[in-house]
């Protein structure tokens, strides 16, 4: 009983938060040169602490891709004199909770505490990312886990078409590259491989930290040091810029299935593009604003031709697309693929209506503060925020950035971005009718 009180308080506490507009950022910098971002919350016992190492498995070394990913998912197997059972369970007995993941250009560590159990908790978050045990029968675990995933990524039309879609965009560049690795890299990776992985990913000098709840500037400070300080520095470079590859046109990966899955891209934009708002209500107009999108009114709604059509801005740290995804029948995806191109082409020779602008505006400001939801949304919004270069206002000057949008500057910036020539798809299927 006294097990299922603590999980309903700290459910209950992750879920106690200020609104958007009454968040406090208050920059804290620790002895051992870590910075950080604090939002004080002390009217509940409860702290949601992020960190975000940038590098992610891009930097795989060659010949060594998922090492990053494998070894991030070992990370909560085991410390010290605790092997992969008893970290769970220390874990588990402290009603706390750790998450990691490997991305592109992240390692993601999101921790929830209570204030009480604040030292053990970080005791064993700590042991974890500085002195993880990799033991062999661990490793040998969840190496078959992931090949698993590999396994079944290898027949889903959606994963196959995002590989595709990575090899065409970035040729040689890391992110061409599965970031779970394929069944032979993995395959053949060593424990030697997991300890140069995360002495490559997990480093003091590469990482954006964040925390809410109950917790001081002075508190936090003596947390990073004692949390982080004993990672290294980090001596292995990014990779550079990923030079895009965007031919126009539609390469079909044939693969039995009735539906066929396409994702298409183009360039994108650079976040910090003084156009970049005005491209981001554009998007929400063309494709990203689900039903109220013309690509789902166009695609769905009046031809019935999917389930559903999207489009979204993609910031990676080496490269800025546009992109979108839709499925349909085989023998409709190719109708499905000339009505996007149309839709594209339209946009950019006569822009949109000003219903249209408003309508975003309206729905983009108003559904901004529902985000805010918990202490771990503001935590993990805030180290998104420190990644981005954004500033401490963002979250205050958001919404008036965006309805400082013109009809004139969304039409202007889909004349400069909107490209049809070069929207390039990736479909996946047996679709028919696409060259």
């Amino acid at each position: 009983m006294l097990r299922k009180l603590t999980l309903s308080l700290i459910t209950t506490f992750a879920l106690v938060t200020p609104a958007a507009a009454a968040v406090n950022i208050k920059p804290v910098t620790s002895e051992g040169g870590l910075t950080a971002w604090l939002v004080e919350e002390p009217s509940i016992p409860f702290v949601a602490l992020e960190l975000r190492f940038q590098g992610g498995t891009s930097l795989d070394l060659p010949g060594k891709t998922g090492a990053t990913n494998l070894m991030v998912g070992l990370l909560e197997e085991g410390t010290g004199d605790l092997d992969a059972r008893g970290f769970a369970r220390a874990v588990e007995g402290l009603a706390a909770s750790f998450d990691y993941g490997a991305y592109d250009d992240t390692v993601t560590v999101s921790a929830r505490f209570l204030s009480e159990n604040k030292d053990e908790a970080l005791a064993l978050l700590r042991g974890s990312l500085v002195a993880p045990r990799f033991d062999e029968d661990a490793v040998e675990r969840v190496r078959e886990q992931v090949l698993s995933g590999i396994r079944s990524d290898l027949k889903s039309p959606r994963d196959i078409a995002s590989r595709e879609m990575d090899q065409l965009l970035f040729g040689d560049h890391p992110y061409s590259l599965p970031q779970s690795g394929t069944l032979d890299t993995v395959a053949a990776l060593s424990r030697d491989d997991l300890l140069t992985a995360h002495k490559n990913a997990l480093t003091r000098d590469r990482v954006y930290i964040s925390a809410v709840g109950d917790i001081t500037a002075p508190e936090l400070a003596q947390l990073m040091d004692d949390l982080l300080g004993d990672l290294p520095k980090a001596e292995t470079a990014l990779p550079g810029p990923a030079a895009t590859n965007l031919p126009g046109g539609a390469q079909v990966v044939e693969f039995e299935t009735p539906q066929s899955v396409a994702l298409f891209a183009q360039a994108g934009i650079e976040r910090d593009d003084p156009d970049f708002f005005a491209a981001f209500v554009l998007d929400h107009i063309l494709g990203g604003g689900s039903f109220e999108s013309r690509l789902m009114q166009e695609v769905r709604e009046k031809r019935g031709l999917t389930y559903g059509v999207s489009t979204f801005l993609v910031d990676k740290d080496q490269a800025v697309l546009w992109m979108g995804s839709v499925a349909s029948a085989n023998d409709r995806v190719g109708e499905a693929i000339d009505v996007i191109r149309d839709e594209w082409a339209k946009a950019a020779a006569t822009g949109v209506t000003e219903k249209e602008l408003r309508d975003a505006q309206t729905y983009l400001t108003g559904a901004y503060p529902l985000r805010f939801d918990s202490n771990a949304s503001i935590a993990n919004i805030m180290v998104g925020m420190q990644a981005s270069g954004l500033g401490l206002d963002y979250i205050e000057t958001r919404n008036d950035k965006v309805n400082a949008v013109t009809l004139a500057d969304v039409n202007r910036v889909a004349k400069r971005l909107l490209d049809p020539d070069t929207l390039t798809f990736v479909v996946v299927g047996q679709p028919e009718g696409i060259e």
